[in-house]
């Protein structure tokens, strides 16, 4: 199948499995895509993965980038033949014990993960977590860094940094925040009833420190901060474009949270969703685990173009060559092992099954 030579869209598409059906092609192919996700069930071993992204890769000219959930503890899609990562939450606690070894350690687990993905590739990673562990949110958990905005800023730039070394461009999510919001955003629709000054003081800084460190790109939280927007923080002018854009000076890309998730519902079907989510100050968005309900977003985005072109390119991962054969993936490697031998007894907390859906 010859490549079509088209300039990307705004609308980030699954796959049904581990190989290509004709279906997913079509969507791949289609004017209004502009990146490509991957789960746990397009999954099977090493080559297969690098054999279904290079099938991708051949669809389009420029070749959409390729992603994939890959944060370590629960949300980790590629495991066999890949290095497993612990939960985010074991960098805080060796935060508490020494800061300088929790900085090397996420800088050596973000080396890793995109030496891993990008090898057999993968372009990029829905990571760092950046929501504060406040204890209230399940869904979040111990895949947040820590309680603590500064150390969650500190060892969430390291994260980046490791990435970057390794050629990959990071992810933070999901903005302002989602780890004080108790209720779960795959089923209900979560608020966040505290004063914009808690949550600026607090949540939003972590932000502030990773954009300085080179985050390329924000995922918003599908939350409802009432105090600031009736709308979720993915459909408000206020958070984006206010906040992200202005206050912040936020120049990378914004991806939706998945619009098929609960708490996205509340702006109607899934065109007025993407078209909210638009409207609000998002890049691109996301549709996963509904085929029919994708083909309909693709065509209500036909014609719609993606304006920050420099930013979506900057998601493409850099170089050419196995990372995993150099010396700083070993030392990484090395560094990642210590971690985890140091580990007396993983705190994995409460342990709520994260669906299939980027978040």
């Amino acid at each position: 199948m010859r490549k079509v030579r088209l300039p990307p869209g705004p609308a980030v598409v699954d796959v049904l499995g581990a190989v290509l059906t004709d279906e997913d092609r079509g969507r791949i192919r289609h004017p209004a895509a502009g990146a490509v996700i991957l789960f746990a069930r397009n999954y099977e071993n090493p080559d297969q993965l690098r054999i279904l992204c290079e099938e991708i890769e051949r669809l389009r000219e420029p070749a959409l980038p390729i992603c994939a959930d890959h944060e370590g503890g629960r949300v980790q899609r590629f495991r066999e033949g890949f290095s497993p990562i612990p939960p985010m939450r074991e960098l805080g606690r060796l935060w508490d014990r020494d800061h300088e070894a929790a900085r090397q350690a996420a800088r050596a687990i973000g080396y890793v993960i995109g030496a891993e993905l990008g090898a057999h590739g993968v372009d990029f990673s829905f990571t760092p977590v950046l929501d504060l562990d406040y204890g209230a949110s399940s869904v979040i958990g111990d895949r947040a860094l820590h309680f603590d905005p500064t150390a969650v800023g500190a060892l969430g730039s390291q994260l980046i940094i490791g990435l970057r070394e390794a050629g990959m461009a990071a992810v933070g999510k999901h903005f302002p925040g989602h780890g004080f919001a108790t209720a779960d955003s795959h089923v209900a629709v979560p608020r966040d009833e505290r004063n914009l000054k808690e949550i600026f003081t607090k949540d939003v800084l972590p932000y502030k420190t990773t954009i300085d460190a080179g985050l390329a790109a924000v995922m918003p939280a599908h939350v409802i901060f009432t105090q600031a927007d009736a709308e979720l923080a993915g459909y408000s002018k206020f958070w984006l474009q206010e906040v992200l854009r202005g206050r912040l000076g936020f120049q990378g890309l914004v991806f939706s949270d998945d619009l098929s998730m609960e708490g996205a519902c509340v702006a109607g079907g899934p065109r007025e969703r993407a078209r909210a989510a638009l409207a609000a100050g998002c890049d691109l968005v996301l549709l996963c685990n509904d085929p029919k309900g994708c083909d309909a977003l693709l065509e209500s985005l036909q014609g719609v173009s993606l304006s920050r072109l420099e930013a979506w390119e900057a998601m493409r991962k850099k170089g050419g060559r196995d990372l995993r054969k150099s010396v700083a993936y070993r030392e990484a490697q090395q560094r990642l092992a210590a971690m985890v031998k140091g580990l007396e007894k993983p705190e994995m907390g409460t342990i709520v099954p994260i669906p299939e859906n980027p978040s």
